[in-house]
């Protein structure tokens, strides 16, 4: 089976050259961010693969992102900024969709500095935990806000940053897939784990991000062609497809921000090897939100969850046998599981250590152009 991929990867911003401190919607304006996109470049050949949208924001690899707020006539009003993100074409390849990002990651990098500003990756608003729909929505808001379970809590995602991991086969079974990867996601998401702060403080575990977010919100989407039946669920299991590139895409969601690109290429061989497997049974429509919350506290530092993420691994590696590039990554991952590593582990021994909270977040920030 040819797998085809892509990476939507989504960056909170920081201000300041020494000690840059966090920005959010409090401090940032779109106004401010989409002169950044303005100046990168525009290609009419990704338009295929990517989605405009209906307020011709995303019309850029890069985009502001952010909550869109409407007058009562459907007309754009404003969007708060939460920061940006970067999209891939699809790609034949993992290979080439992590040099795809890397290239535009770099370009955007650039461009940023010129500003005085950068990208971070870090799962969750460091500072403060709830986005404030203000004023309250309006009648067509209201109306147009509970049309499915992900407007229904789009605030949410004002305050957490995630990748989108997309992956498609011809002959995959979509549904499938998307159930498979919606029982196992507790197990997942602890290798990506990059949140362990909120209010100015650590919270107590490792994916602030992961125990607010799923279960309110889906780990994983099947995107259905205009003829096929739709899951009723909440939250969603399948997207009608918005356009034909996304007819038969299965998107992981639930993952905390990344900034090792090395990463994405690992847990997207992970992805297929799961995806490729015959061997796991369980399967569910919405995600266990329970068991997310409590992998969220401990992380791979809890026996039991290192044992199912690493049963999880071995499952990946056996449907990959024959991938000797897949094996490679999963090689990395591996090691990283057998350390209990993540990005949340490291900041909070920094903060430890002595490091004061705007020092361990500057440190997530996105490297220097190569």
């Amino acid at each position: 089976m040819h797998f085809r991929y892509g990476i939507e990867h989504e960056l909170a911003i920081l201000r300041g050259r020494d000690v840059p401190a966090f920005a959010d919607f409090t401090d940032l304006r779109f106004v401010e961010l989409q002169a950044v996109v303005d100046a990168l470049p525009e290609d009419p050949a990704d338009y295929p693969d990517l989605r405009v949208g209906d307020q011709g924001i995303k019309r850029k690899r890069w985009y502001v992102e952010g909550y869109e707020r409407f007058d009562d006539a459907g007309e754009l009003v404003r969007c708060d900024p939460k920061g940006l993100e970067v999209r891939t074409r699809i790609h034949d390849s993992v290979e080439a969709a992590v040099a795809a990002l890397g290239a535009d990651v770099d370009l955007l990098a650039a461009e940023l500095r010129r500003r005085g500003l950068a990208t971070c990756a870090i799962g969750f608003n460091p500072l403060r935990s709830e986005y404030v729909i203000d004023p309250p929505l309006g009648e067509w808001e209201r109306a147009h806000r509970i049309g499915s379970p992900e407007e229904r809590t789009a605030h949410l995602h004002m305050v957490t940053y995630g990748p989108d991991l997309n992956l498609s086969a011809d002959g995959l079974d979509v549904l499938d897939a998307a159930r498979k990867l919606t029982h196992y996601s507790p197990w997942l998401v602890p290798l990506s784990f990059s949140s362990p702060f909120r209010d100015g403080a650590p919270w107590g575990g490792l994916s602030a991000r992961t125990h607010l977010r799923t279960g309110a919100r889906p780990a994983a989407l099947a995107f259905l062609g205009p003829d096929a039946a739709q899951i009723v669920s909440d939250p969603s299991l399948t997207q009608p497809a918005r356009l034909p590139a996304e007819i038969g895409r299965l998107e992981f969601k639930a993952f905390d921000a990344i900034g090792d690109l090395t990463l994405y290429g690992e847990l997207l061989s992970l992805l297929t090897g799961l995806v490729l497997d015959d061997t796991l049974p369980r399967r569910r429509t919405t995600p266990d939100a329970a068991a997310h919350r409590h992998v969220a506290t401990v992380g791979l530092a809890d026996d039991a969850v290192h044992g199912e993420t690493g049963a999880l691994l071995t499952a990946a590696e056996r449907a990959l046998a024959d991938r000797p590039a897949d094996q490679a990554r999963l090689a990395g991952l591996r090691a990283r599981w057998a350390r209990h590593e993540s990005a949340a582990t490291r900041m909070l021994a920094a903060y430890a250590a002595g490091a004061s909270l705007a020092e361990v977040i500057a440190a997530s920030a996105t490297p220097a152009p190569r």
